[in-house]
């Protein structure tokens, strides 16, 4: 691309470009951290005041039945299933990540132990989200039981390290520092040849790429709903299990949501039938209305049309940093095989905190990991061509003028 003008009329053209007026974004910012946290759908405030207004304000505790508070885990849960290639009744959304996956791991463990009492591994990369780890050195201390996490340094050993003492390979789709995703059907192919259990950290990758759980025959997955769902800082996770492995399930958090019949106030624990049963304690209803803001977008395109904008976009973005800012120290680590990239492109600079802290005075925010990693997220429902443009304009002329070396962009702040 020559100029800003071509942008502009690849926005035009755009399929999805009508999209963007659907949420509430600023206008003097270019914003490339939808990785991290979405933008707020423009119907966020509204349901919000709805919710904390009427339903709470004047339905109280009615609203539990008048307004579907309880039932609504599910069905948000049936509103995301299309996205990530699941069933009617195989996903809720639900408390975080990190409390899913120990529910999951313990769930898997058990499972993986009554079939072969040898098996006792946790495959995992070293690469992996850390909370994602953490939870797995947690409840492998927990149970205390010669349990073990293995974890790799490249996708390349996977192979490898899956062993006859692997109970379950713990993989996220789309690695969160680099954006390489891995090829979820193989993997999962390979893991069950292996005599093992598949469980995908879908963060990354829930309405950003294409997923086809059901499709792949993954055992279990997990992911957020505040990156590319734009459900909002810290909205509730989602779990998705499985028809053929839900009734089979025994989670460690046995709280009242997931009872049979919560409201009998049986002292006995006693599982609901199917995918309830993935709950645990009551549910954060005021955040998790507006999860449903974000999902109702989802359902006027389709997650082909989002993917191919996404790769058109992160082409565009890696070619003009590699033609317009050459003469500077940027190395790419993101994938530029379109089978192996999600859709956030990365830049290794030695000075990668200051320099994203100069681009977001600018406007252009993006984000910062270790170790030296420039982020930058594309979310094809609002991102615009002209947005890539301008934002490596912006960069070229931080890297110009060196102005990430004011001593205020070195100051750390307590999230990066």
């Amino acid at each position: 691309m020559n100029n800003r003008d071509e942008a502009v009329a690849l926005d035009r053209a755009d399929p999805l470009g009508a999209l963007r007026d659907q949420f509430a974004l600023p206008t003097t910012t270019i914003y490339l951290d939808g990785n991290s946290l979405g933008v707020p759908p423009a119907a966020a405030a509204q349901r919000a005041q709805t919710v904390i207004a009427a339903e709470w304000g004047e339905g109280l505790i009615r609203s539990w039945n008048s307004a579907g508070w309880f039932a609504l885990p599910r069905r948000l849960g049936n509103k995301l299933a299309p996205l990530i290639g699941a069933a009617h009744n195989e996903v809720v959304v639900t408390d975080t990540i990190s409390i899913n996956l120990f529910k999951l791991l313990s769930a898997a463990l058990r499972l993986a132990n009554e079939r072969d009492p040898k098996r006792r591994v946790i495959v995992s990369e070293r690469s992996n989200f850390p909370s994602d780890l953490y939870i797995a050195q947690g409840l492998i201390e927990q149970l205390d039981r010669g349990y073990e996490l293995r974890l790799v340094d490249d996708p390349s050993e996977l192979p490898a390290a899956i062993g006859d003492d692997t109970a379950i390979a713990m993989i996220t789709h789309v690695n969160y520092r680099t954006g390489y995703m891995h090829d979820m059907a193989a993997l999962t192919k390979l893991i069950h040849e292996k005599g093992a259990l598949a469980l995908w950290d879908l963060a990354h990758s829930a309405g950003a790429v294409p997923v086809d759980l059901n499709g792949v025959g993954a055992d279990y997955a997990v992911g957020c709903t505040y990156k590319y769902l734009n459900g909002g800082p810290g909205s509730p996770a989602f779990v998705w299990v499985p028809h053929r492995h839900q009734n089979a399930f025994t989670q460690p958090l046995s709280g009242w949501w997931g009872h049979r019949a919560p409201f009998e106030m049986n002292p006995l624990y006693r599982p609901d039938d199917g995918v309830g049963r993935f709950l645990c304690g009551t549910q954060p209803m005021v955040s998790m209305a507006l999860v449903e803001c974000g999902l109702d977008v989802f359902l006027q395109t389709d997650m082909q049309a989002i993917r191919q904008k996404s790769l058109a976009l992160t082409d565009l973005f890696i070619e003009l940093v590699e033609t317009r800012c050459a003469e500077f120290p940027l190395k790419l680590v993101t994938p530029r095989a379109h089978p192996q990239r999600g859709s956030h492109a990365s830049f290794e600079h030695p000075r990668g905190y200051e320099v994203m802290q100069a681009l977001i005075a600018r406007g252009v925010i993006g984000d910062y990991r270790e170790p030296h990693v420039l982020r930058f997220g594309f979310t094809p429902l609002y991102t615009r061509f002209v947005d890539v443009w301008d934002a490596v304009q912006t960069l070229h002329e931080v890297l110009v003028n060196e102005t990430w070396r004011a001593p205020e962009f070195a100051a750390r702040g307590a999230v990066t």
